[in-house]
């Protein structure tokens, strides 16, 4: 890639604050699709990150939901990814206010640098496209554009918005490789008549969610634009806390904040506002449909994922991270499979998912949320069995990480170790458990279970007692910052 801009220092600013709702069952609100391996061997938000690791960038910010920011941590340290910060939202209020939370972290660490927004769970096939882009705006927003990428269409696509370009956006400026346009207007989503003219005219480009712009500049256009935003981010960042190496925003002062897009906020309203069309193999995975379209396909069109077997079927999308899934004499049909919940849709229907999603938030289920397996700060569980009066989990514990220092009022647990070795509190007393061995928790009593080796600990717990529920745990002492029981 040739450099075609001094090195100038660039802050990747990476969103992760989405549900991935039509991507259910595999992606749910307490892990989505940016923490799946859904397009390669790593995560997208591993991707992400990654993609913007060069000498031009410097460590990244990340926006995140507050649920998930262990998660969002563990991910980018498995990917040797050390961000600037991790900044914790109380509560989803669109891209404006938390692009303005990372340019005023930015602002007041004395960073009047440039900043590259992105959404942590896109695709993007060609990193070299994507990076000779960046370069190329890299120059644009130093003088002060504010520059979004446009997606040159292949298809007359329904489920993306678009941009209207106009012309140069500064006719002095040199070749760069890409043309700097100017914005028009961005349009929503069309229907499939008007997406058809729109490509066939060439003046439209999908509108990728992807911006790069100084944080002053963004931070005094929102200003002028929505100055609400700006105020109530200014008080969310005063009385922010540090929780570990998380920043959480003041929740009162950020959900005062209006809920806005860039492109709303700022962008349509601009004089500034600069677009620069590529063609870099994105894809914002919105729905199963996007995985069948980028997906490797067998003879017959057909996209299979896992323990799959598929018999006369066509240009079907197939996945099962568990049990076998066998598919036969279907056309254009989406079947995902977990091991509690399995789809089956037409493939012209795959967004109709979210309406799924909402109904089992309404029968106040829990599929929408939660998976079998829950993350943790210190591993993860997965629930195995349940009836009446007992449950049985795997419980898995990474090495030199321990559970909080709790009780529970309404169970007992008994602990079996499968591999490794688990360092047990219970009580006043502290002894480790070998393979093969188990140990007893009373209902009641104080213990914390931990592991000391250097291989992950497995064991399984059985619970038993009239009230299983995850929130009877009074905690006493914990390491990442969860609420205590008040002394």
């Amino acid at each position: 890639m040739t450099n075609t801009s001094p090195l100038v220092t660039v802050t990747p600013v990476i969103l992760s604050g989405g549900s991935g709702s039509r991507l259910w069952p595999l992606s749910r609100a307490l892990y989505p699709k940016q923490f799946l391996p859904l397009a390669g061997d790593r995560t997208m938000i591993q991707e992400t990150a990654l993609r913007v690791s060069g000498a031009r960038f410097a460590p990244p910010l990340i926006v995140c939901n507050e649920d998930h920011r262990f998660i969002v941590a563990e991910q980018l340290r498995a990917a040797a990814v050390k961000p600037a910060e991790i900044i914790l939202e109380p509560v989803g209020r669109n891209t404006a206010p938390a692009a303005c939370v990372a340019a005023l972290r930015m602002l007041a660490g004395g960073q009047d640098g440039l900043m590259l927004v992105m959404p942590s769970d896109h695709v993007i096939a060609s990193s070299d496209r994507f990076l000779e882009a960046v370069e190329t705006a890299v120059g644009a927003a130093a003088d002060g554009a504010l520059v979004t990428f446009g997606i040159t269409p292949t298809a007359p696509e329904t489920g993306y918005g678009y941009i209207k370009v106009g012309g140069s956006f500064d006719a002095r400026r040199p070749d760069r490789g890409f043309e700097v346009l100017r914005v028009e207007r961005f349009v929503e989503k069309p229907d499939r008549p008007t997406a058809e003219s729109y490509l066939r005219g060439g003046s439209h480009v999908w509108n990728s969610g992807i911006f790069l712009f100084s944080a002053a500049a963004y931070v005094s256009e929102l200003e002028r634009t929505c100055p609400a935003i700006v105020e109530a981010c200014r008080r969310a960042l005063a009385g922010a806390e540090r929780d570990l190496t998380f920043c959480r925003l003041s929740a009162e002062a950020f959900a005062a904040s209006p809920a806005d897009s860039i492109d709303y906020a700022v962008m349509e309203k601009t004089d500034h506002a600069a677009v620069i069309p590529v063609d870099m193999g994105w894809n914002d995975i919105g729905a199963w449909s996007a995985l069948w379209d980028i997906g490797e396909k067998d003879a017959d069109g057909n996209v299979a994922q896992g323990n799959v077997l598929l018999h006369d079927a066509q240009d079907a999308y197939v996945r099962s991270d568990h049990p076998l899934v066998a598919v036969a004499g279907l056309r254009n049909v989406v079947v995902v499979a977990t091991d509690d919940a399995v789809l089956v849709a037409d493939r012209s229907r795959a967004q109709d998912v979210k309406h799924i999603v909402e109904r089992l938030k309404a029968d106040a289920r829990d599929e929408h949320a939660l998976h079998t397996t829950v993350h943790r700060p210190w591993g993860s569980y997965r629930s195995v069995d349940r009836g009446s009066r007992f449950q049985v989990k795997r419980i898995t514990v990474r090495p030199g990480e321990k559970l909080s220092l709790q009780m529970h009022h309404h169970r007992a647990e008994h602990w079996i170790v499968v591999e490794g070795v688990a360092l047990v509190t219970c009580g006043e007393e502290s002894f480790l458990v070998h393979e093969n061995q188990s140990t007893f928790i009373s209902a009641g009593k104080t213990h914390r279970l931990e592991n000391p080796g250097k291989v992950p600990l497995h064991l399984i717990e059985v619970q038993s007692g009239g009230y299983l529920g995850e929130d009877d745990i009074i905690r006493f002492e914990d390491g990442y910052g969860r609420s205590l029981h008040p002394s």
